[in-house]
């Protein structure tokens, strides 16, 4: 059954097992807490084999959630758009011959913020964006609509683990950059015309330090105010403009 308030939102077993068996985009499987035996065992291994994320939420989440409905301790949330996987795009970027240009969301949790990201991303001629399976912002309409559409074209790439994945990044040929506030380098001293991809941090913590470690080069954004940071989207908007500014001034 789907939610009258939420399109995106199914509950009831069949109605979720089915989605499920029917390889529909499932962003992720809530299920009630305390839920034991056959339906739960069933769930695990659906969603560990689909690579679905699995939740737990109390009784009383679930039921505003359904607002009403019959949920069966069981709901899950569909996919808006169909997401790739890097592995994929990546050899596509470049049999069509391109520098590629990426992004990473470090878990970018706010749906405007992502959105906002997307639309940037797009504007500048990114080939696509790199997200984890858990921990980021969901795609919903809010993200849509924020990104003025572009999420539904611009290639969103949702991985199981992102230190991995910029392992493979890097074996790709792909330069990983990050910004961080120790670092020695400003942004315009890196070297952007070579095949990158940009990590952008969550609203609190910034860049995770396990994918900080990781990354070819760190840099600093230049501030002259009082300021500390800047919010996450205009922080990517700037790494993202001049990325694109020596691609068009080599």
């Amino acid at each position: 059954m789907k939610s009258k308030k939420n399109p995106q939102l199914i509950f009831g077993r069949h109605p979720v097992i089915d989605a499920i068996k029917e390889g529909k985009s499932v962003d992720k499987v809530v299920i009630q807490r305390g839920t034991t035996g056959p339906l739960e065992i069933e769930m695990r291994k659906l969603c560990k084999k689909a690579g679905i994320v699995l939740n737990y939420v109390p009784k009383e989440r679930m039921n505003r959630l359904a607002a009403g409905g019959n949920h069966q301790g069981i709901m899950a949330y569909l996919s808006l758009i169909e997401y790739h996987t890097i592995d994929n795009l990546l050899p596509f970027l470049y049999e069509q011959g391109k520098t590629p240009l990426l992004v990473i969301l470090d878990n970018v949790t706010d749906v405007r913020n992502f959105g906002a990201i997307a639309r940037t991303a797009e504007g500048i001629g990114a080939d696509g964006l790199i997200i984890p399976k858990k921990g980021g912002a969901l795609i919903n309409p809010d993200a849509l609509k924020t990104s003025a559409g572009t999420l539904t074209y611009l290639p969103v790439c949702r991985e199981n683990n992102l230190k991995t994945t910029v392992d493979f990044l890097q074996q790709s040929g792909i330069q990983v950059v990050a910004s961080d506030l120790k670092a020695t380098k400003m942004i315009h001293e890196l070297d952007f015309t070579l095949p990158t991809a940009i990590i952008v941090g969550s609203e609190d913590e910034g860049t995770s330090t396990a994918l900080l470690k990781r990354a070819d080069e760190t840099f600093l954004i230049p501030m002259q105010g009082k300021t500390d940071s800047y919010n996450v989207s205009v922080a990517a908007g700037m790494m993202l403009y001049e990325a694109v500014r020596q691609r068009l001034n080599p």
